[in-house]
């Protein structure tokens, strides 16, 4: 076992029984001169990860940058390299517990010129679902778009968004989200608060990286797929109280998991089923009354279970804990689902986690495949039909296509392939400072 894999079932054992004394020693780390480096899986994790004790005030305040290689580039007739020149991030944000975080990422700034009118504008990319393990953290993707170890599989799937918007002319900024590749804390995965405001607080990182062409004055979209969706579905809710500096254009919500109750149900025994895992092990982290129920209803497999997928990339999980039903963790034999229906205290922890219950800000583009089983199509159209009876500039895009495959991810990931040039060009018409027109009037017809 790595050291990072040993800290992750540490902070995780914390956090299973000893209750709310643990959140403060996942969230201080040691000094990077006084610990190890991490290895997770067998991948060392640079010391650029390791967050310091002290961190500045602002929330999107750069703690530390770095160059950062691109595994996927050509060089460019001007000599510059193709898509762009990439920076690794550390910046200040705050968590869904009002306490500061840091969190990293990367900024790309893209060799194609910007065409449209205004300053260079920045999208604020949440990558959909890599995993909870510190190798997973999309800025780790960037440079190692194939991590193969025979320990741990990891992909850097959404390079080819990326790349697609870098050559739109927009720059691009990545967020790692809460805990993906910082190594003081587990990541929370799914948790609404602590996605939005780290894919806020990157677009605000990303105006003081050096030598990017971005400023105060860019118009800034939001893109995301899956739990990408998700991210920035909240952060399009979040922006008017959070960070009404971030001069938001337009966000892209793909297959956003706005009812984590609905999307639980739909994971578990999926082949992703070990994403169940990451949002408990993120919710034990960060909030007591979750944490209390796993105390009371998780078995010592199933505990055993989550400490091992807390160090998981996608692969992985798939590979370990694929169509896995969480009935084999839990004491009593029932599902998850059916423990969290039963306890009023977990229901009311999953509710403040629902989106959809402010207006967001900005056009949004929401798009959900009709035979999505794994985020179920119906809560991501009834994020739609919430927005739009707030009086939201909703643009609804139902992907139909046949049903590709019950439980194998197909229904849910085939859309994010379809659906990705008219989402890309969407948004790029609202950078450009196109208007949108809301198609919420037509929602009683679409599927």
């Amino acid at each position: 076992m790595g050291s990072g894999q040993g800290a992750a079932l540490r902070v995780l054992a914390c956090a299973l029984a000893a209750g709310t004394a643990c959140a403060g020693l996942s969230a201080v780390p040691a000094s990077a001169a006084e610990t190890p480096p991490v290895v997770s899986r067998g991948v060392t994790i640079p010391e650029f990860y390791t967050p310091p004790a002290e961190l500045p005030a602002a929330n999107g305040a750069l703690i530390r940058t770095e160059a950062l290689p691109l595994g996927l580039n050509i060089p460019g007739l001007d000599g510059r390299p193709m898509p762009g020149t990439a920076t690794r991030l550390m910046y200040k944000s705050t968590d869904s517990s009002g306490q500061p975080v840091a969190v990293t990422g990367a900024y790309i700034e893209p060799s194609t010129a910007w065409k449209g009118s205004g300053p260079r504008p920045l999208v604020a990319v949440a990558s959909g679902t890599m995993g909870q393990g510190d190798q997973c953290a999309p800025s780790f993707a960037l440079q190692h778009p194939l991590t193969l170890n025979g320990d741990t599989v990891s992909v850097g799937y959404e390079a080819l968004a990326i790349y697609r918007i870098l050559a739109a002319g927009a720059a691009v900024v990545v967020t790692d989200y809460v805990g993906l590749g910082a190594t003081d804390r587990l990541h929370t995965y799914v948790n609404r608060l602590d996605q939005g405001h780290a894919l806020l607080d990157a677009a605000r990182a990303a105006r003081s990286v050096p030598g990017a062409s971005v400023t105060a004055a860019s118009r800034t979209g939001l893109y995301g797929y899956s739990q990408g969706g998700g991210a920035s579905a909240a952060a399009a809710e979040l922006q008017p109280s959070y960070a009404p500096d971030v001069p938001l254009a337009g966000t892209y919500a793909g297959a956003p998991p706005a009812d984590l109750t609905a999307v639980m149900k739909g994971i578990d025994g999926s082949a992703l089923a070990g994403a169940l895992a990451w949002s408990i092990n993120g919710f034990a982290q960060s909030d007591p009354d979750l944490r209390a129920v796993v105390e009371a209803n998780i078995s010592t497999t199933g505990k055993a279970a989550l400490a091992d997928a807390s160090t998981m990339c996608v692969g992985d999980a798939i590979f370990g804990y694929g169509f896995t039903k969480s009935s084999k963790w839990t004491t009593s034999g029932k599902s998850i689902g059916e423990i969290i229906a039963a306890e009023p205290r977990a229901r009311a922890a999953l509710d403040k986690q629902r989106i959809g219950t402010l207006k967001p800000s900005g056009p949004v583009r929401l798009a959900t495949g009709v035979n999505d089983d794994i985020v179920p199509h119906a809560q991501a159209r009834r994020l739609a039909v919430d927005w739009c009876r707030k009086g939201g500039d909703i643009t609804y895009d139902a992907v139909v296509l046949p049903n590709l495959g019950d439980k194998i991810l197909t229904n849910h990931l085939v859309p994010l392939l379809t659906d990705q040039g008219e989402a890309i060009g969407w948004l790029t018409d609202r950078l450009a400072g196109k208007p949108s027109t809301s198609n919420c009037w037509s929602m009683p017809i679409q599927p």
